[in-house]
């Protein structure tokens, strides 16, 4: 017997070994190394070189009708919305009837996973496209919801509406600069075929400022102006936000064109990278 449960839990040794693997990269500079020309640290990432459903380890889900009024029900888990394959993350968003929505979509997110104060955000991803669709990458203070929006801070990565698919955009929500104050902080700028080409957006987050680049060329700067936290809520960890929208007050405001459906939004890589000073 006793020589059974060796063998037994060497076995489930191996097998969670092996499972656990499965979700990490091989390349070394993949697993932690300094990049020597910036000095930023690798210390979070998912290279998506596996199949299945997002490493449930890294990854948790929003579920249902979440916010500004968009026509998509997010789903939680399910394969027909989110799932992994050829190296890539894949969320599709699919007209169908499910739960009282016409549409279906997915989020995934690494709250309660993985949060970050200061540091580079970097997503490599091809975009959906289409009337209706806006898809972002984007970051929630961690306390939310016990505080409420904005005063818990916002950081638009990369926003982008489908009706106007070569603009990219970024933005920050602060109690004091929203969109209910008419003060919005963001900038936006044109890329060449972010549906059909892979780009990649990034945020660099310092305590003085936060910068935001598409392909490595910076297009907006927010600054710490030292006004306190209604204008600067950063200083506290944030988490991560992937996720394909359809409609909604900002993606819906020129309609959905039913015809372009399904569509697919592909993320290569998430890294996140803190400097090593």
């Amino acid at each position: 017997m006793a020589r059974k449960v060796v063998i037994l839990s060497s076995f489930l040794l191996t097998f969670l070994i092996t499972v656990l693997n499965s979700y990490e990269p091989a390349a070394s500079f993949e697993r932690g190394m300094a990049n020597p020309s910036n000095q930023w640290q690798l210390v979070w990432f998912d290279e998506f070189n596996y199949r299945g459903l997002p490493n449930p380890l890294k990854w948790t889900y929003e579920e249902g009708f979440v916010r500004n009024n968009e026509a998509q029900y997010y789903t939680r888990a399910r394969r027909q919305n989110v799932w992994v394959e050829n190296g890539m993350l894949v969320i599709e968003a699919r007209k169908e009837k499910y739960q009282n929505a016409k549409y279906t979509s997915a989020s995934v997110t690494t709250n309660k996973r993985a949060s970050w104060r200061y540091g580079r955000i970097e997503v490599k991803a091809k975009l959906p496209t289409g009337q209706g669709m806006w898809p972002a990458i984007w970051m929630l203070g961690t306390n939310y919801p016990e505080v409420e929006w904005p005063l818990c801070g916002e950081i638009d990565i990369m926003e982008n509406v489908g009706y106007d698919p070569n603009v990219i955009h970024a933005h920050v929500y602060t109690q004091a600069f929203n969109y209910m104050t008419r003060n919005v902080k963001g900038s936006s700028i044109v890329i060449p075929l972010p549906h059909t080409e892979f780009h990649i957006y990034a945020m660099e987050w310092f305590k003085d400022r936060i910068d935001f680049f598409v392909d490595d060329r910076k297009y907006f700067t927010f600054k710490n102006t030292g006004n306190g936290i209604d204008e600067w809520p950063f200083d506290g960890e944030h988490y991560l936000i992937l996720n394909a929208a359809i409609g909604g007050g900002w993606g819906g405001k020129k309609g959905i064109d039913d015809r372009i459906f399904p569509q697919k939004y592909y993320i290569d890589y998430v890294r996140v990278y803190q400097q090593t000073n």
